[in-house]
């Protein structure tokens, strides 16, 4: 057992909140019981979350994607009203974490996935630094990495091969909603970009520059950060600790 509030602050140190520019608060978002024994990790807060952790004895929540966004007008109705009273009643907190989870070195979500994918890191890009780009064990062609994507994350990825059939020797990643980083990875020298979704223009970057672009699900990039972190929190606090998967098909 240990406290909340000792839980919060190492994690607000460990992530370095402070530093990131984000669409949302960071940290704690709901308060519940002091004192927390068990932690149950998932990637987003919807309600089939919350019911599923309460009902599985969860004193606190550890996600990636919380309930307060930018743009919101504050009022706790509907949907997050609905989410918010399952909290309260069980006394459960809700602790999110956004790009800083996508950021950390160690237990962030571009960290995990390239543990995944065996890519190793050697430098960042884009907004905040919160593209990676690094090196696959050995040059990669567009359909080895479309199979590796698969097998990983089991789930066939939306693909734009150019046609160019350069080897992949360089690939950059971000994990869920980075497609607006695209030309960021193509001048950082991608051969290839991995992340979760795609819109309009991305396909017409890929054939026109020649870097091959995945998009692999926002959900489905994102799920292996948040039971990283939290499965090191339950370690260092001695809780118990439990990951609760929600399908997603974004």
């Amino acid at each position: 057992m240990a406290a909340r509030s000792e839980i919060e602050s190492y994690l607000n140190t460990l992530l370095d909140v402070g530093r990131f520019r984000d669409y949302g608060p960071n940290g704690l978002q709901v308060e519940g019981k002091p004192e927390v024994r068990k932690l149950v990790s998932g990637v987003t807060a919807s309600r089939a979350f919350i019911e599923a952790a309460v009902e599985r004895g969860a004193d606190a929540l550890l996600v990636h994607h919380g309930l307060f966004w930018k743009g919101h007008d504050g009022r706790i109705t509907g949907w997050l009203k609905s989410r918010i009273e399952r909290l309260l009643a069980a006394q459960v907190n809700l602790l999110a974490y956004h790009l800083p989870l996508d950021a950390h070195p160690q237990f962030g979500n571009n960290a995990q996935l390239g543990v995944r994918l065996n890519f190793m890191a050697d430098g960042r890009f884009g907004d905040q630094e919160l593209g990676w780009i690094g090196s696959p064990a050995q040059p990669l062609t567009v359909p080895a990495l479309t199979a590796l994507l698969t097998l990983r994350l089991n789930r066939a990825p939306v693909v734009v091969d150019p046609g160019a059939g350069r080897p992949i020797r360089r690939v950059a990643w971000c994990t869920g909603g980075a497609q607006g980083y695209f030309e960021a990875a193509i001048a950082a020298g991608a051969d290839a970009y991995v992340t979760g979704e795609i819109s309009e223009p991305q396909a017409h970057l890929a054939r026109e520059t020649g870097v091959a672009y995945f998009g692999c699900g926002h959900h489905a990039s994102e799920r292996y950060g948040a039971p990283a972190l939290a499965a090191h929190v339950a370690e260092k606090f001695g809780l118990e600790h439990e990951f609760i998967e929600i399908d997603n098909p974004a």
